[in-house]
C-alpha cells in the first residue's frame, strides 16, 4: 500500500473544501493511506519570502521534517504548494552540502521552537506526480469504472507546479503532457491550447484586480475558442480565479464564459465512479452539470 504525509494546504481547508474531499475519496477507492499533517503551517504561497527567505524556509523545513518524521513523502494536491515547498525541500537539500552555516541556522530555529529538525530525507510530492510517477497511469487505468468518452478536457497546470522548482523530474515544465496523459487513460479528450501553462491572474488579483481577470478570461476564452468542455486544474489557486471569480471575469471581458473548472481529484474520482456529490461538484460557482450531463449524469 501507498502511504504519504498529506500537507491539505489552507485553500482546500476554506474556500476549496471539495479539494480535500474529493482528494479523501479518491485516495481511498485507490486504497492508498494517507496521514494528514494536521500540525503543518501554510506554505505561505510565495509572501513569506517578500520579507524572508530565511522564514519561508524554516517554516516549510518544518513542514517537512513533519513528513519525515514519518519517514514519507510529503504530499500536495496544490501546485502552489508544491512549488514553494518543492523549491524549499532543493534548497536546503543544497545548503546541506554547501552552505553548511545557513542549513544549521534553519534548524536551529526549530529547535528553539522543539520542532524536529529538517534533514533532508524525503521528497514533496503533487498528487499529479504520485498518481502517475507512484500508482501508475496503468494501474489506475484499471481502476476505471465510468470511462470519461466523450468528455473535451483542458489543462491548466498553474506557474508554481511547472517553473517554481529548478528540477522538475517528472515533466517538461515548457510542454507539460503528465495531466494529458491522465485524462486519456481516464478515458477523456485532452485539448491543447495556449493558455494551459499561463499564469491564471491569481498572483495580481488583490492589488491589479482588472488585469487579472484578464488574463483569467484570455484563458478561458482560450480553452473555449479550442473544444473545452471544461478544465481542469491541479491547483486550488488557479481554480479561485478561474471558476469563483468567473461571473466578474466575464464582465471585465464582456464575453460570455460558462466554463467548468474541476479539480483533478473530481475528474479522477468521476473516473473511479464515486458520486458527483461526494466529489463536491455541486459546490462550484460554475455549474459542473454541463460535464455530468456529457457523462451520463
Amino acid at each position: 500500500m501507498l502511504r504519504y504525509a498529506y500537507f491539505p494546504g489552507c485553500v482546500a481547508q476554506g474556500a476549496c473544501h471539495e479539494l480535500h474531499q474529493s482528494t479523501i475519496a479518491i485516495f481511498q477507492a485507490l486504497d492508498i493511506e494517507l496521514i494528514e499533517l494536521k500540525k503543518a503551517a501554510c506554505c505561505g504561497s510565495g509572501t513569506y519570502k517578500e520579507d524572508s527567505q530565511l522564514l519561508e524556509d524554516t517554516v516549510n523545513a518544518r513542514n517537512i521534517a513533519l513528513a519525515e518524521s514519518l519517514n514519507l513523502p510529503l504530499l500536495t494536491h496544490c501546485s502552489t504548494c508544491q512549488g514553494v515547498i518543492g523549491h524549499v525541500d532543493e534548497r536546503l537539500k543544497e545548503a546541506k552540502e554547501n552552505d553548511v552555516e545557513y542549513f544549521n541556522q534553519v534548524n536551529g530555529f526549530l529547535k528553539k521552537e522543539n520542532c524536529s529538525p529538517y534533514q533532508g530525507t524525503t521528497e514533496v510530492k503533487h498528487i499529479l506526480w504520485a498518481l502517475i510517477s507512484d500508482y501508475g497511469l496503468d494501474a489506475l487505468q484499471a481502476k476505471v469504472v465510468k470511462s470519461l468518452k466523450g468528455l473535451k478536457c483542458a489543462a491548466f497546470y498553474g506557474c508554481y507546479l511547472l517553473r517554481a522548482q529548478k528540477h522538475l523530474p517528472f515533466d517538461n515544465p515548457f510542454n507539460p503532457q503528465s495531466l494529458e496523459q491522465v485524462f486519456s487513460v481516464l478515458g477523456a479528450t485532452p485539448v491543447f491550447y495556449e493558455g494551459r501553462i499561463k499564469c491564471c491572474g491569481w498572483p495580481l488579483s488583490s492589488y491589479a484586480t482588472e488585469q487579472s481577470f484578464k488574463m483569467a478570461g484570455n484563458n478561458l476564452l482560450d480553452a473555449i475558442n479550442n473544444g473545452a468542455d471544461c478544465i481542469v486544474t491541479p491547483c486550488p489557486l488557479c481554480h479561485l480565479n478561474l471558476d469563483s471569480r468567473q461571473p466578474e471575469v466575464a464582465k471585465v471581458i464582456q464575453k460570455k464564459l460558462d466554463l467548468p473548472i474541476l479539480h483533478l481529484p473530481q475528474l479522477v474520482g468521476l473516473a473511479l465512479g464515486i458520486e458527483p456529490e461526494k466529489l463536491g461538484l455541486n459546490n462550484h460557482v460554475v455549474s459542473t452539470a454541463k460535464v455530468l450531463h456529457l457523462l451520463g449524469y
